[in-house]
């Protein structure tokens, strides 16, 4: 049995799976989409994952892991457990790979407007300068070299905001992991996607997000790319 994460293994008392004895179950859990898993993999270019073995009855469970993490496009293969890659995925994702960065965002975005900075600049410091010039430069080769390459009003500011920033968010990071690791957030995550009308209720959380000023800016800004500017 090969699976793509560790939820439904790890919290088998709340899914119901439990795979039988006489087979090899196994994960490789790429560290990303699909959606860019699939255009990594068309540009011959790999999306780093983990992988697991969970049960090898026939002795060949990790070798058959490895074999699928290669088929899929693998950049690298990193050794885990089920329950590691269950509990740090759904922490990341409700912390620093989305949820987190998310609110981050809607704040300052909020607190520029709110003292009377325009949309555009509001999206510019906010969202567009992280994702077009500083998360590239520190995706290539760290947050040191990043710092290295930006003013140093920007240095200086940010190591010394970054510690305040830190002991204000810990506290709401041991929260989620121990709501993560008690299996609150997988009941919550059941429970919601087991409704009938969940796609539609998600549909109109995703729209009203969507709808969002800053979000509405930041289709205006993006149009505004020069790359873009024929289309």
């Amino acid at each position: 049995m090969y699976y793509s994460h560790g939820f439904a293994i790890n919290w088998s008392d709340r899914t119901g799976v439990v795979p039988p004895e006489d087979v090899d179950v196994i994960m490789v859990a790429p560290k990303g989409s699909g959606t860019s898993l699939r255009r990594m993999f068309l540009e011959g270019r790999g999306l780093n994952c983990s992988y697991a073995v969970y049960q090898d009855a026939t002795g060949k469970a990790k070798d058959r892991a490895l074999a699928f993490g290669i088929g899929i496009g693998a950049g690298y293969l990193f050794e885990t457990t089920f329950q590691r890659e269950a509990t740090s995925d759904l922490t990341g994702e409700r912390g620093s790979l989305m949820g987190a960065i998310e609110g981050l965002l809607e704040a300052q975005y909020n607190v520029l407007r709110k003292h009377g900075h325009s949309p555009s600049e509001a999206f510019n410091e906010t969202v567009e300068e992280l994702t077009q010039s500083l998360g590239p430069l520190f995706g290539a080769k760290g947050m040191d070299w990043m710092y290295a390459n930006c003013s140093t009003t920007a240095q200086r500011g940010a190591l010394d905001w970054a510690p305040r920033f830190r002991e204000a968010i810990t506290p709401v990071m041991e929260q989620l992991y121990d709501s993560v690791v008690r299996g609150v957030e997988a009941q919550i995550s059941i429970d919601s996607n087991s409704k009938p009308d969940y796609r539609d209720g998600l549909n109109k959380e995703l729209e009203a997000m969507r709808n969002m000023e800053m979000w509405q800016a930041g289709a205006t800004v993006r149009q505004l790319r020069p790359e873009n500017e024929a289309e």
